[in-house]
């Protein structure tokens, strides 16, 4: 691997880092740059979990350590979301991710909706339902998500905001917190299975991981130093610069492209 291809990597590891931990969506980025430098889409899909997994224990540390982990709902929800994942997993050994790229658009669309129309159930929380049990329908929702998940990774974080927020009533910040916990717990055993079917490049992952780890510090102690309105914001933004990507507006793997052999 050549210096420019280190840089590259570390360099897109960072934003990755930076945005899924604030919000959701910066594996567009990673998947890109890998398959990019030669990755077929499955092993692309597989060394990025190297990443996440590292940027999700250096993330879910510095939340904890800054008091801003609910463990116990993390731990619960994380449960069968870990089950999903497995499954989500197992079936993308042959990905194809067309037609989940447009989904996520959507989605992100209508989120963006409900993160100004009614702010206060979307980003705020609801906390007089924090402390009630966590319901079965909670569950199978995050069950289901762990699937896509486990499946492709790409906008999870979205996914998972929602269902904390509005679910189970925690504000941005917090189900920021919650969010990459979970991920870090669903991520060593979806790895687990790409690497049993031989879709790892284990020098790519790590070379990404080192940005990775450093965008997921630098964007957990924003979150819990700027507040809940800054990461409404990051998230705003990234939802349309991805939405955009996905709806066919621009092209990022064709920018990144361009700009591959500039910098070679």
């Amino acid at each position: 691997m050549t210096t420019v291809e280190i840089i590259i990597l570390i360099t897109a590891g960072l934003m990755v880092g930076f945005i899924n931990t604030l919000a959701g969506g910066g594996s567009i980025i990673s998947l890109s740059v890998l398959m990019l430098m030669g990755l077929p889409a499955g092993v692309a899909n597989g060394t990025n979990r190297i990443a996440i997994t590292i940027q999700t224990l250096a993330a879910t540390t510095s939340f904890h350590q800054q008091k801003a982990l609910e463990l116990r709902k993390a731990i619960y929800l994380s449960i069968p979301t870990v089950l999903g994942s497995l499954i989500g997993a197992w079936l993308a050994v042959d990905i194809r991710e067309d037609i989940f790229e447009k989904a996520i658009g959507v989605i992100m669309l209508v989120m963006l909706v409900f993160i100004f129309y009614k702010p206060q159930k979307y980003i705020y929380g609801r906390a007089e339902i924090t402390s009630k049990p966590l319901s079965w329908k909670l569950l199978l929702i995050f069950f289901l998500i762990g699937i896509y998940g486990g499946f492709i990774h790409l906008g999870v974080g979205y996914f998972l905001l929602a269902g904390i927020v509005a679910g189970a009533g925690f504000n941005l910040v917090k189900a920021n917190a919650i969010k990459v916990f979970i991920v870090l717990a669903y991520s060593p055993f979806t790895l687990l299975v790409f690497l049993w079917y031989n879709q790892v490049n284990w020098i790519y992952g790590l070379t990404l991981a080192i940005g990775n780890v450093t965008g997921a510090l630098i964007a957990s102690r924003l979150a819990v130093s700027k507040g809940v309105d800054f990461v409404k914001w990051v998230i705003v933004v990234i939802i349309l610069i991805t939405a955009a990507d996905m709806f066919g507006i621009y092209d990022f793997k064709s920018v990144v492209s361009g700009l591959l052999p500039q910098l070679q």
